[in-house]
């Protein structure tokens, strides 16, 4: 094999879905050249040696809202900190009430300062949107997109969104059916009951964390699945339930899953995966849907196991910690993680329950690659992009929200250990992250990903 420009020699390579062996990773011009044996020596301009080190494919996080710290250096700060974490590729919710012109300013500043690779999905908010997602979908290739129903009524109407109703999502439906790879994400969660159950704790002067959880109690994100799943159904087009919180949402995914009907996709996040509402988070645990109890995390965990829910995110939000107060229910909702995604799903995942690290590669790679359409991400297997992450699994990632540039100066996981820590990340052949550390001052390199499936 002629000279290369990247080798990862001897790791334990984790290949999604199938499992982890030994080989070492041959790469040139951005691309998997090779899986040699890792008793075979070749010539590269870098050769790291990856022996006792796990290789993963470089994380695909699905569910990020950049922009909505400091909207001016969010690709700056937040890609970079995705880097750090084995982020090489973050998918961002991007929202506009005229998108085309919006999405062609928005691009052109994420592909100037992001450092790592990008796509986007559509905030769908109106009537217009839906008319217009044929044609948007052909001019930038986003194939997904999102419907809030947490903004219908008094809620929308208090953020400037008036038309968000079930006609609005029947209709996203139908013409996500018409596009092809098309998926609908839907925020499930039933704020025309919230009120029933917030007045009377707004009224008790509760303001801790769990009272969050009871004034939005799993059953009403439940309710909208069952909503979204038939609906989907009946219109034929695939559906993803983002940032899925509640273990009897997954129970219902289960029973209207069948082989003739269109796809019930469903994601869930590392905090729900490792938070509780019961834990001394205070303000800081405020999240859009709620943080549950531990049945939850533990029944949600057993769908990842199981490959009931195929991808995971982080739903970072990039937000000051003075935005969480001055109490419960003034307080920002959504707070950052994405570079903790992995770290959270080796310990809570791998080391406490088992989980084939093979499940967790593909639930943040191939089936993110696979649902959203994105070429040449999320396997590493010869001519795929060489996005990878490698991983000490004998060290420990000790959460410090000063080590990350993130324009959030706060983390949820604040002082928490896991085991695994994160030392290189590479990006179309390209080191990323050298040892820990941002390589090249963290220069901007990342590409918008337009998806034609």
């Amino acid at each position: 094999m002629s000279e290369l420009d990247l080798v990862l020699a001897g790791g334990d390579v984790v290949f999604p879905g199938q499992g982890v062996r030994k080989a070492t990773v041959a790469v040139r011009d951005g691309r998997i050249a090779g899986l040699l044996d890792p008793a075979e020596r070749v010539a590269a301009r870098r050769v790291i040696d990856c022996t006792g080190r796990l290789v993963f494919p470089g994380l695909i996080d699905p569910h990020t809202h950049i922009g909505f710290g400091d909207k001016a250096n969010d690709w700056t700060s937040e890609s970079r900190t995705a880097a750090l974490g084995g982020v090489s590729t973050l998918m961002s919710f991007w929202r506009a009430d005229d998108l085309g012109p919006a999405t062609e300013a928005w691009r052109a500043e994420a592909e100037a300062r992001s450092a790592v690779d990008f796509g986007f999905h559509f905030g769908v908010t109106s009537r217009r949107h839906v008319d217009e997602l044929a044609a948007l979908a052909r001019r930038f290739g986003i194939t997904s997109v999102k419907v809030y129903l947490m903004y219908k009524g008094a809620t929308g109407a208090a953020k400037g969104f008036t038309e968000v109703d079930d006609a609005l999502l029947y209709r996203a439906l139908q013409a996500g059916a018409g596009i092809r790879g098309g998926v609908v994400g839907v925020h499930c969660e039933n704020t025309e009951v919230i009120p029933v159950f917030r007045e009377p704790l707004k009224a008790a002067g509760r303001d801790d964390l769990a009272a969050w959880d009871e004034q939005s109690p799993g059953f009403l994100e439940t309710e909208n699945v069952f909503r979204v799943a038939y609906f989907g159904g009946k219109a034929g087009c695939p559906v993803n339930i983002v940032h899925m919180s509640a273990a009897e949402s997954l129970e219902v995914v289960r029973a209207l899953r069948r082989p003739d009907r269109a796809p019930i996709h469903v994601e869930t996040c590392g905090h729900y995966l490792s938070l509780t509402r019961d834990m001394p988070l205070g303000l800081a645990g405020k999240v859009n849907p709620p943080l549950r109890a531990q049945d939850d995390v533990d029944g949600l965990w057993e769908g990842v196991r199981r490959g009931d829910i195929s991808t995971i995110g982080s739903d970072h939000v990039p937000r000051k910690h003075a935005t969480k107060g001055p109490d419960l229910w003034q307080a920002s909702a959504g707070f950052p993680g994405v570079a903790q995604l992995l770290p959270i799903l080796l310990e809570e995942g791998y080391h406490r329950r088992g989980v084939p690290l093979e499940t967790l590669a593909a639930a943040t790679s191939s089936n993110v690659a696979a649902l959203y359409s994105l070429p040449g991400k999320g396997h590493v297997a010869p001519g795929f992009d060489a996005d990878l992450a490698i991983v000490d699994p004998a060290a420990e990632t000790v959460v410090a929200a000063a080590d990350y540039p993130s324009h959030s100066d706060y983390s949820p996981y604040q002082g928490m250990r896991f085991r695994g820590r994160v030392t290189h990340t590479v990006l179309r052949g390209r080191l990323v992250v050298d040892d820990g550390r941002l390589a090249d001052d963290g220069a901007a390199g990342g590409r918008y990903l337009h998806r034609a499936p």
